[in-house]
């Protein structure tokens, strides 16, 4: 292995694409840029690897504007799954976009990424829930266990998309006189730029419809069960109690009594009543856990894989 490495790791989420470019000189790393591009949909979803492509090169431009010339690369993408054909398929696809040989790309589940970022040689659980949401961790033998993760079609709770569509839903009982009308229905339909119960019936139909489109509520419903709405509060709870489940199913499964966890994605992060519920569900579970604020993130775990494959 050369001793002076150029290399780029990618944390491609749903919502947009993040870039770190790093020099690995004399056992050190050396960053060189940072950088962020549009975000990816699954694979095999329309479009799939066509935005793929586009939030690689976006987000590598912003980072490497000069053009330095790339060693090798690997990315932590939303919807790529361990040990499958998708798997291949995704580091293929990163290749072609770097111009670089399959053999210096490496391509894996942006879960995997955070995990190796936050924990690089030690045993710990992340919580990760932005867009999308999964709980995966790491015991002291090097085990590796993930929950959820599925997807917004089938996952229901637990992510910004969660919060975004609950919330959506809340505003169509309040306009159909099910519930009390308040302001979070009409802060959620201006955001979409709707009107109508039936131009949200509309855009949710819509062939370009997105699931970040609804994640952009998650804070208005935040904010919402904050200043007391009972119902937006329902939706925090139930979002942070799928999450504590996930986390004591990753622990159980892995042997960790009194686990370490990491959060990462912006809902978690940014929204204090999620965490705040997820804390409260632990606690109910007598799940023995501890939150550590973690330096290395999912570009920095995906900087150790590209320097694995050199």
């Amino acid at each position: 292995m050369s001793d002076a490495l150029i290399l780029v790791g990618f944390d491609a989420g749903q919502t947009h694409c993040r870039c770190k470019l790093s020099r690995w000189h004399n056992g050190n790393w050396q960053p060189l840029g940072e950088g962020q591009g549009s975000g990816v949909s699954h694979l095999q979803a329309a479009g799939g690897e066509t935005r793929f492509m586009e939030a690689i090169r976006s987000s590598l431009q912003a980072a490497n504007p000069s053009g330095l010339e790339i060693t090798a690369a690997a990315v932590g993408a939303s919807g790529v799954e361990q040990g499958t054909a998708l798997q291949n398929r995704a580091r293929d696809l990163l290749a072609a976009s770097l111009e670089l040989p399959t053999e210096h790309c490496v391509a894996t589940g942006d879960e995997r990424t955070a995990l190796r970022g936050a924990f690089p040689n030690d045993a710990g659980i992340v919580l990760i829930s932005g867009t999308g949401m999964i709980v995966v961790g790491r015991n002291d033998n090097g085990l590796e266990q993930r929950c959820g993760g599925w997807g917004w079609q089938l996952d229901g709770a637990g992510a910004a998309f969660d919060l975004g569509h609950q919330g959506l839903q809340l505003s169509l009982r309040m306009a159909d006189g099910r519930l009390p009308d308040g302001p979070l229905r009409n802060q959620l339909w201006q955001v979409l730029g709707c009107r109508t119960a039936a131009e949200i019936k509309a855009f949710v139909v819509q062939p370009d419809y997105q699931p970040a489109q609804l994640a952009q509520l998650a804070p208005l419903v935040s904010a919402a069960a904050e200043a007391g709405n009972v119902e937006a509060a329902a939706i925090l709870d139930r979002s942070g109690n799928a999450l504590a489940e996930a986390v004591q199913a990753v622990a159980s499964s892995l042997g960790l009594t009194k686990p370490v966890l990491c959060a990462r994605g912006g809902a978690l992060l940014n929204l204090a009543p999620l965490q705040q519920a997820v804390d409260a569900s632990l606690l109910r579970r007598q799940v023995d856990a501890r939150w550590d604020d973690r330096n290395g993130d999912a570009c920095d775990g995906a900087l150790m894989l590209a320097l694995e494959s050199c």
